[in-house]
């Protein structure tokens, strides 16, 4: 099993060169924002959707159309507004005379890395068109289903403060993105970098250093990378916490969890678990990768309940309690 391990421990780290590569080049464009570029590369590498809330002006559409720069792939920007129609993003079938018969005509989502700005100014019906691409990457338009590329990815924004002319995402879709981001304001230094950056004038370019293969390459290590059963029954208990807090001393959240996470959360867990020791070049998972993305699968997964938010306790008030309560192995 030692040689196994070591095998795969050197093949992540012949394979994980280019993270370097693309961190290289996002950071020619975007200032310091280190969690927010690593945990994209999470998705990247983990085949899962990301969803970025914050703020207005922290970069967060910049980032994902640098990041999609450093990639040789397609890229479509969505800018979702409150007349948008399901068909303006899938595609649609329009009738062609010259040849007596409907020809489909394919939407902005038929790209490999797709940026849905400002998710939630669109109303229910059309961020639920989304929902067949995210969770089975094929797309219906009327009685034909369409396979999209691999890799396919939807990375969302949204603003969190701004109520006026917004639609909460429903919870079928926030279940579907595998991460769900909470951006910060960056430090002194680098507001300060960012200021000098901004007004030279000419701004910095990502070049593309990465084909879609590489992605893919690198996603079949990712899925290799060992994972202890230990370390398995760790990721279920933290998970079984929130449906079943008092099962876990944790009793005190029983009136404050609505909808504990769902079997995805135990996954995506998993998967993001291994893609994080990807980026630190390992070819094993330890208890640290778990709980250093614990917060971004779980926060968007539990609904807490009436009190809870009357008390003003969030569902990262309790995830929080979780992983610390649940024992490390």
């Amino acid at each position: 099993m030692n040689q196994e391990i070591e095998a795969i421990h050197k093949q992540v780290q012949a394979e994980s060169v280019f993270v370097e590569k693309i961190r290289s080049e996002v950071g020619k464009v975007i200032v310091g924002q280190k969690y927010m570029v690593d945990r994209l590369l999470i998705g990247l590498l983990s085949n899962g959707h990301v969803l970025l809330e914050g703020v207005p002006g922290l970069a967060k559409t910049l980032t994902v159309r640098t990041l999609s720069a450093t990639i040789r792939t397609r890229f479509q920007r969505i800018q979702f507004t409150p007349d948008l129609l399901p068909a303006d993003l899938v595609g649609t079938l329009i009738y062609d005379q010259s040849k007596s018969r409907f020809e489909t005509k394919k939407g902005p989502i038929f790209a490999n890395i797709v940026l849905a700005d400002e998710i939630n100014r669109s109303p229910a019906k059309v961020q639920s068109a989304l929902l067949e691409a995210m969770q089975e990457r094929t797309v219906t338009i009327g009685e034909n289903t369409f396979p999209l590329d691999d890799p396919f990815l939807v990375l969302a924004t949204q603003n969190p403060i701004e109520q006026e002319g917004t639609y909460p995402l429903p919870e079928a879709q926030v279940d579907r993105f595998m991460l769900k981001l909470s951006i910060g304001y960056p430090n002194q230094e680098e507001e300060l970098e960012i200021m000098r950056r901004m007004t030279r004038g000419a701004e910095p370019e990502a070049a593309a250093v990465v084909t879609p293969k590489d992605i893919v390459k690198a996603r079949n290590v990712v899925n290799s990378i060992y994972i202890d059963p230990k370390i398995e029954q760790y990721i279920v208990d933290i998970v079984f916490a929130t449906r079943r807090p008092a099962d876990y001393g944790l009793g005190e959240l029983e009136e404050l969890i609505a909808f504990g996470a769902s079997p995805r959360a135990s996954i995506n867990l998993a998967k993001t678990a291994k893609a994080h020791a990807f980026l630190q070049q390992r070819g094993y998972v330890t208890p640290e990768d778990v709980r250093a993305i614990g917060m971004d699968v779980l926060r968007h997964r539990l609904i807490v309940t009436y009190e809870a938010e009357a008390e003003e306790v969030t569902s990262e008030d309790v995830v929080r309690k979780v992983l610390n309560k649940i024992e490390v192995p």
